[in-house]
């Protein structure tokens, strides 16, 4: 595989060793219908219970066990048909599994939706009488708890069902604009440093704009981004349908606002949001300097957005196989002990990764899978370091994923959104750390603290500016305005010209860019990319130090799924996000690393 420039294959070309084992899963499709056919059976038989669940803790305990098993098959059916549609988008054979693997989700959600508005019709009282008559019941204790505390929020029977009711159509911005993210938008074709004609694609657009010929880099940011202008106003239209749909719920559950309403799942307090923010403007400074070091380092006369991405060191250059970078990242996570390594072997050779970009495949990277198949994960692996480094930072992933799912019951085999970031970052730091280590010379050294730099501006920075936006336009919504394209551009380019500073010529095109971004349709999901990161370092920094005792703090964090408060796993892990202190350490070592660089350059 080239870094970006040969033409996406199709599916049927890449060797089965680079794809995912999906059949793990289901061997095939009538296996799948088999279970689809079973779960609408127990979505009838779970409406039996309705307005029976609190008789006592035996039928309570039975309506749990009998929900988790729905909940179990529901998600092994969905998961499987949305894996296969982003094996390739236009294939119409799982765009219809997909479609019905989530109506099925819809149909679950409105045939259990009376459970907790059942449940929160006793008291406290009732709940801990249960637990005495059934002694299986304990094992549900922190969920109940987290139930009862969410107590003003949970709906009638009637207005519950008519919620989840409403979920298909909620899906629907989301649906649409993956569809022409995806499948529909076509980029042009440009020359690339050989002066051969490549195609744009969402896979190869950061190759592209890594390019160290500058001509390149422009060709591809106005070529991508002229593409979304031609869509703005579609675009424009199913964010806003997700900023309604995020508002609508926010009122229905009767929350001050959707932020409130979206941190309240995790029971993170909306002033973890805020002092993200507050402690990101207090660093901006050391952006702008780094932006100028970048500026300064590649001789330009003006610094564009289209220079962000090329490394600094030229005369560096890292092209890295797939295989190599399997190699570099286990040794990258030595000092996490040989139980964790091996199953990062074990995922390496037991087809858990889909590796290489093939027309129609989703863009982007993530690790999936369902409490009983393996962890998967999906790449578009080019040649760059940047690559590698998704490599760890997607098996972190599925690190979590299989030791959660391996150590704790179905009910808490998952994560919260909150700790979703920390163990695949935490991968990434490690990683970092072995490479800076064994720099050859001070020119790779220097590439690689411009990697690392890069990681913060991205994950940190970057993401608290997504942040930041979501958090503006919702509020904008909120308070009675109408999101436009122009609105929305106007807004985005704004906060670009905020974070990046005087440095920085902050071009037209860029204002778009929020089109680009899938993320913003997942619920103030993106500060967790930030706090994720800033939690990680503090973890890795443990790791490096301490050795042996901070490894196994680390594999429990890991281990506990979602057994416990998000903020009270990683407490135990030796980090606390209830307070600032993560994310300005994680921005003092940023602004160490800035100094570094400048004594270099």
């Amino acid at each position: 595989m080239s870094s970006g420039k040969r033409e996406p294959m199709e599916r049927q070309e890449i060797q089965m060793e680079f794809k995912w084992d999906l059949e793990s899963m289901y061997e095939n499709n009538d296996l799948w219908e088999k279970d689809f056919s079973k779960a609408k059976t127990l979505a009838e038989e779970i409406e039996k219970f309705k307005g029976k669940t609190v008789e006592s803790g035996k039928t309570l305990l039975e309506v749990l066990k009998l929900r988790d098993e729905l909940y179990r098959i529901t998600e092994n059916i969905l998961t499987y048909a949305e894996m296969r549609h982003d094996e390739d988008s236009r294939n119409s054979i799982y765009q219809a599994l997909s479609d019905r693997g989530m109506n099925l989700y819809v149909v679950v959600e409105e045939k259990t939706s009376y459970i907790v508005p059942e449940i929160l019709s006793v008291d406290a009282d009732t709940i801990e009488k249960f637990y005495a008559e059934e002694k299986g019941l304990k094992l549900y204790k922190h969920y109940l708890d987290e139930v009862m505390k969410k107590k003003e929020h949970v709906l009638s029977l009637k207005e519950e069902a008519i919620l989840a009711q409403m979920g298909e159509v909620a899906n629907s911005p989301e649906s649409t604009y993956s569809m022409l993210n995806d499948a529909d938008i076509k980029f042009p074709v440009i020359k690339d440093e050989e002066n051969k004609d490549i195609e744009i694609t969402h896979g190869n657009f950061i190759p592209l704009m890594e390019s160290k010929d500058r001509k390149v880099r422009k060709e591809a940011f106005e070529g991508v981004y002229h593409r979304y202008y031609d869509f703005k106003n579609t675009f424009a239209s199913t964010l806003n349908g997700c900023v309604k749909k995020d508002i609508f719920y926010s009122k229905a559950r009767n929350y001050g606002s959707s932020l409130e309403a979206s941190l309240d799942a995790d029971s993170i307090p909306v002033s973890v949001y805020d002092n993200l923010l507050k402690s990101v403007h207090n660093n901006l400074d050391t952006m702008y300097k780094y932006m100028d070091i970048r500026k300064r380092a590649l001789g330009l006369d003006e610094l564009h957005m289209y220079d962000l991405y090329t490394p600094i060191v030229k005369d560096v250059d890292i092209k890295i196989s797939y295989e190599e970078g399997k190699k570099i990242v286990l040794e990258g996570l030595k000092p996490m002990g040989e139980k964790y390594l091996n199953t990062v072997e074990e995922g390496f050779n037991s087809r858990w990764i889909d590796v290489y970009e093939n027309r129609g495949k989703r863009s982007g990277a993530y690790s999936s899978g369902t409490y009983d198949s393996k962890p998967f994960v999906l790449l578009n692996y080019h040649e760059t370091l940047d690559n590698v480094f998704t490599i760890a930072h997607e098996m972190g992933h599925s690190m979590h994923s299989y030791f959660s799912k391996n150590t704790q019951p179905y009910i808490y085999g998952g994560y919260s959104i909150f700790l979703a970031e920390v163990a695949s970052t935490t991968n990434e730091a490690l990683l970092m750390d072995y490479m800076l280590n064994n720099a050859k010379d001070d020119n790779e050294k220097l590439y690689l603290l411009n990697h690392y730099l890069e990681q913060f501006r991205t994950t940190v920075y970057r993401q608290s500016m997504f942040a930041e936006f979501e958090k503006l336009i919702h509020e904008y919504v909120e308070q009675g305005g109408a999101i436009t394209a122009d609105y929305l551009c106007e807004t985005y380019k704004t906060l670009n010209e905020k974070y990046y500073g005087p440095n920085m010529v902050v071009d037209d095109e860029i204002a778009i860019e929020w089109a680009r971004i899938p993320h913003f349709y997942y619920n103030f999901y993106v500060f967790q990319y930030s706090t994720g990161f800033s939690a990680a370092v503090s973890l890795s920094q443990q790791i490096l130090k301490e050795g042996n005792i901070a490894v196994e703090r680390y594999l429990e964090f890991l281990k506990s799924g979602s057994s416990d408060y998000p903020i009270n796993v990683l407490r135990k892990a030796g980090v606390d996000m209830a307070t600032p202190k993560p994310v300005d350490n994680a921005l003092k070592l940023f602004r160490q690393l800035v100094d570094e660089m400048d004594k270099l350059i």
